[in-house]
């Protein structure tokens, strides 16, 4: 049985959000294919997940256990993640960010040696379910788009490479039908991933 960690970082309904209306149909297609895993739902906004305060670091590297210390040990326990999270002005909500700065955990997701850093969540696997306002598969815009690369970045850092991206593009362009094609497009493409993730 495997640990899944839905990560939710958008402060809209599902019926509001492409982002999770795309993330929600990997779940359910997921839950379909590997009904014997545990899937942990982790909505961000509802957590009201907050940054980081000069105490909490205080005692982070204090060496205290307590909050932070079991986010990213709950972080580390799961085997695959799911992370739904909107492109916004070219990176991921600051909430994720804040999330992401519980788990990197010295001693928990990475460790720091001579050699320099190494991740400590190997074997692991993540999709990033987003949908992004603009065209970004184009050279052009991919040089600029922050999410993907920062996600990629951050949890290469902490051991896990295999991240796959399931993306919808142009949602502040396309109209009509066309948007309504691109979004069933995406879904569809997030149902078939679920089948191997």
């Amino acid at each position: 049985m495997a640990k899944v960690l839905y990560i939710k970082a958008n402060p809209k309904t599902v019926e509001n959000s492409i982002t999770f209306q795309m993330s929600e149909a990997f779940v359910e297609a997921y839950k379909k294919n590997h009904p014997e895993d545990e899937i942990t739902t982790l909505d961000l906004y509802e957590e009201e997940m907050r940054f980081l305060t000069g105490d909490d670091i205080n005692q982070m590297f204090g060496g205290k256990d307590f909050d932070i210390k079991e986010r990213a040990k709950q972080f580390a326990a799961a085997d695959k993640y799911i992370i739904a999270a909107p492109l916004w002005n070219l990176s991921i909500p600051a909430i994720l960010k804040a999330y992401i700065d519980y788990v990197m955990y010295v001693g928990i997701s990475f460790k720091y040696t001579e050699h320099g850093p190494i991740g400590l969540l190997e074997n692991k696997k993540a999709v990033y379910v987003v949908a992004r306002g603009g065209d970004y598969t184009s050279p052009q815009m991919a040089a600029i788009e922050m999410g993907e690369r920062y996600l990629r970045t951050v949890f290469g850092f902490m051991g896990i490479q295999n991240i796959e991206t399931i993306a919808c593009e142009n949602t502040n362009v396309l109209q009509g039908q066309a948007l309504t094609n691109a979004i069933a497009t995406s879904v569809q493409r997030a149902v078939d991933a679920a089948e191997t993730f």
